[in-house]
């Protein structure tokens, strides 16, 4: 039952953030369709984040369930 960040699906997605919004900070001057699909991906990136920690959190929840009993 354990889930484990395989392949560190949760650190790759956090980098992969840290580095569309060092994109942004570094460029003042922005590709209109650049940043557009930055954002796009950035909000995919997100979602996936917002699952995974959803899951985690559920998965607590049954640990925690399970020693109260």
């Amino acid at each position: 039952m354990a889930t484990t960040d395989k392949g560190g699906e949760i650190s790759k997605n956090l980098k992969n953030l840290e580095e569309i919004v060092s994109w942004f900070e570094k460029n003042k001057d922005l590709d209109i369709e650049e940043g557009l699909k930055k954002a796009k991906d950035g909000f995919t990136i997100i979602q996936e984040l917002k699952k995974k920690i959803e899951k985690a959190e559920n998965e607590f929840k049954e640990l925690k369930k399970g020693l109260e009993e």
